[in-house]
């Protein structure tokens, strides 16, 4: 019989007698033995998550376990373990009674008589009023610390300052020069982070993480922190019910000196955020030119996707293996026209959609090539089984090597043949799981595109663009660039290679 294990802290810090995860686990696994059930890793659950809610997400796959009847017995340190509310605590001991698990506590008995549910409850009301004690002491200490103007965490979490424990504020180091000299970029010269991180990669100057590789996403969070002017406040967000909420601008407390030496002044900083607004105004990403094949037209030499780009007010599709930051050999592959490239490729595909009958045969015979579903489902069916006796042979080598009737050199044998043949036969599974998805994405592909050609049949001269993408996405449309060739794949009747030397 499996008993699943349950172990709780509410922090990573938490380490009292009886309640750190280690000491929970080695109680818990001792009582399960002491009792017949067996303990094993996959149903060992270690969770520091807070108790006063029940939607933790172990503790849910917990539950899931139960539901499934996986586990004969669920073993907890004590009741507060699984729940700080009384009232979680009854359903979880209801649910795991109506499913046949026993409820197992290390360090108190469980009765599920009325009496015994009412001592519960109020063990558990103790437990979720000590639990909201903590949690207002908690909060009382770090108000007070934040009013005395130090940081709420107790630590630095500034690039290019380090924080004092003893002054309780950040103090500038040596990268703070490269906050400013960004910052100095953005002022006068007005570029985009992008060049901003060619410039500090092109210089080699450490990113905050270590090596040398900066992105857009790392500066962009450094020069619209207002805390590098000086400006900062705490309290601005709260947990309610595990998730985050903004809090009233009157609860905010600010912090004046949270760190020694601002790397701009306010002034300075309201410029910085004037030029990052307008960079994002100006970006190419936001322009409103519609590009037909956005994410489906691909570079043959690098790999990499082309995007939309505008050049000189004209639509044109660049390879993404271009742009220095995602590639270290940036990729020579030339622009197309954009209108070109669309209209090249919707000709391919409006002839495909004229004749219906033609593409409908072709998903069929696709479809007959492949292996019928319910032999993959019962392949998939006998691997399951399979799994399950491998897991059962490895527990009969370990009692028989715990018997001594093995020894430790004939058990390692075993157990690695064992998880061998685990391994192989989870990656046949996936394969597959892939060929099943394949299959019922061809039988959908089939009816979408008897649907789609019946609704386009009538007005295809005049499909909008939504139109036109829906039949590409229906269709599976990919393309792929080369200095001389543009190839046009997905559910068509056959593949569409163009020579197009003259447009590249």
């Amino acid at each position: 019989m499996n008993a699943g294990v349950y172990c709780r802290v509410s922090s990573e810090v938490q380490e009292r007698e009886g309640t750190s995860l280690d000491s929970q686990l080695k109680a818990c696994q001792d009582k399960a033995q002491e009792l017949g059930y067996e303990v094993s890793d996959k149903y060992t659950i270690r969770e520091t998550f807070s108790g006063l809610t029940p939607d933790r997400p172990k503790l849910n796959q917990l539950r899931q376990w139960v539901r499934d009847k996986e586990v004969d017995a669920v073993v907890a340190y004590t009741l507060d373990r699984l729940s700080r509310d009384p009232v979680h605590f009854i359903i979880l001991q209801e649910e795991m009674e109506r499913n046949g698990v026993e409820l197992i506590l290390v360090t108190e008995d469980v009765d599920s008589s009325d009496l015994g549910l009412l001592i519960a409850h109020v063990k558990g009301y103790a437990a979720k009023l000590e639990a909201e004690k903590i949690k207002e002491r908690t909060m009382r200490g770090k108000r007070e610390r934040i009013r005395n103007g130090k940081l709420p965490t107790g630590r630095g979490v500034l690039d290019g300052y380090d924080y004092d424990r003893e002054l309780g504020i950040n103090v500038a180091n040596d990268r703070l020069g490269i906050v400013r000299m960004v910052g100095e970029w953005l002022m006068e010269e007005g570029i985009f982070l992008n060049e901003a991180c060619r410039r500090l990669m092109e210089k080699q100057i450490p990113a905050p993480k270590g090596g040398y590789r900066w992105s857009r996403g790392t500066l962009g969070r450094m020069m619209r922190n207002p805390v590098y002017a000086g400006i900062s406040y705490a309290s601005k967000t709260k947990t309610i019910n595990g998730k985050r909420v903004q809090c009233p601008r009157q609860e905010w407390i600010e912090l004046p000196n949270l760190v020694d030496k601002p790397a701009f002044t306010v002034e300075e900083w309201h410029i910085i955020q004037r030029q990052l607004n307008r960079n994002r105004e100006l970006s190419p990403r936001r322009q409103q030119q519609k590009y037909l094949l956005k994410g489906i037209v691909h570079c043959k030499r690098c790999g990499r996707k082309y995007h939309g780009l505008p050049v000189h007010g004209k639509p044109y599709y660049r390879c993404s293996g271009r742009i220095r930051l995602l590639s270290p050999e940036p990729c020579d592959s030339k622009t197309v026209n954009a209108t070109w490239l669309e209209n090249l490729v919707w000709q391919e595909i409006e002839q495909a959609l004229r004749d219906p009958d033609l593409l409908v045969t072709y998903l069929r015979k696709q479809r007959e090539s492949k292996d019928s579903p319910n032999h993959l489902e019962e392949r998939l069916r006998l691997n399951k089984n399979m799994i399950r006796k491998y897991d059962e042979a490895e527990t009969r080598y370990l009692r028989l090597y715990g018997a001594g009737v093995i020894t430790e050199e004939k058990l390692r044998e075993e157990v690695a043949r064992i998880r061998r043949g685990i391994e192989l036969t989870t990656l046949e599974n996936t394969g597959l799981e892939k060929q099943l998805s394949e299959i019922q994405d061809l039988e959908m592909g089939i009816e979408s595109v008897r649907q789609l050609c019946g609704l386009m049949a009538q007005n295809i001269e005049s499909l909008t663009f939504d139109e036109k993408r829906l039949a590409l996405d229906a269709l599976c449309v990919q393309v792929w660039i080369d200095d001389g060739s543009i190839v046009i794949e997905g559910n068509l009747p056959s593949t569409t290679c163009v020579s197009a030397s003259r447009q590249l």
